[in-house]
């Protein structure tokens, strides 16, 4: 193991454990003193822990144990390890927060705001390390490769669709989940606003010395194509190919880090894009 597999591992754990104190706070300190189940796998965590009293991080991690097992079975080795290392860290961290630091109780509407923007910081934070923190990421991934047709977005929407209703019946009170609405947006906007923008999509132009090797790292790892066109530079009078590559917002982070890591030198141009149509993306028609 070289020096820059074991800067990059270090990096990786600390990114965890700050992002992973951070949503630790906004769940434990916040939502879950206040009924608040914001969706995903740590919404369900906090209502079994209403109703059994059971820690949150016991249940958080025990239900993440079979969705890490799947998720090595369908989604892969590397995805499953990175991810593993994630879900342990937060649970650790979280035990941590539930035993030494004392809950808010106070205004409602500070309860979700503080709760779903350190959520989405800590989140935001693990992110930016090409890993999750399990849970609802999982299950989304897993249900894309049935349903290939519906986009993440909407599967998420499903899922905490579906985790809002029940905290809804288990509180015996449609406040509950109309504040987590408000949590789960909050939490939403914050890692957008650390990693992405406020953008739909992506469009970067790249020009490298390696750009043989870039498409297919490409391909490999977030499922894109690029198309190469035909570039000359105007004081070098040098043919070199400009790869075109079309991205969600939520792949622009690591699409970076891999022409970083293949090329440092290369040279990128990025645009917004209000809407992305065709193959991979949305449909003309929708």
């Amino acid at each position: 193991m070289n020096w820059h597999t074991v800067k990059e591992i270090v990096i990786d754990i600390l990114f965890d454990i700050a992002g992973s104190a951070f949503l630790a706070i906004g769940i434990q300190i916040f939502n879950a003193p206040n009924n608040i189940a914001p969706g995903g796998v740590t919404g369900i965590s906090i209502l079994i822990n209403h109703l059994t009293g059971l820690p949150i991080s016991v249940l958080n991690f025990a239900i993440n144990v079979p969705l890490l097992i799947l998720a090595f079975l369908f989604l892969g080795r590397s995805f499953t390890v990175k991810t593993l290392k994630s879900v342990v860290i937060f649970t650790a961290v979280l035990s941590f927060i539930e035993a030494y630091i004392p809950p808010y109780h106070g205004e409602m509407i500070l309860v979700v705001l503080y709760g779903g923007v350190l959520s989405g910081l800590g989140l935001g934070l693990v992110f930016m390390r090409s890993s999750t923190t399990g849970g609802s990421d999982i299950v989304v991934r897993l249900a894309q490769k049935k349903a290939p047709g519906i986009s993440i977005g909407k599967l998420m929407l499903i899922f905490d669709g579906c985790v809002l209703i029940c905290a809804a019946i288990v509180y015996r009170n449609l406040d509950s989940a109309l504040y987590a609405l408000i949590c789960i947006f909050a939490s939403s906007r914050m890692v957008d606003g650390i990693l992405y923008g406020l953008d739909v999509g992506k469009v970067l132009m790249i020009i490298s010395e390696r750009h043989a090797e870039l498409p297919a790292l490409i391909h490999q790892h977030l499922g894109r194509g690029c198309t190469i066109l035909e570039g000359r530079g105007s004081f070098t009078e040098i043919d070199r190919p400009v790869l075109l590559s079309a991205v969600r917002k939520s792949q622009y982070y690591e699409l970076k880090r891999i022409i970083h890591q293949v090329d440092p030198r290369a040279f990128m141009v990025v645009l917004d894009a209000g809407e992305i149509l065709g193959e991979g993306f949305k449909s003309i028609d929708e």
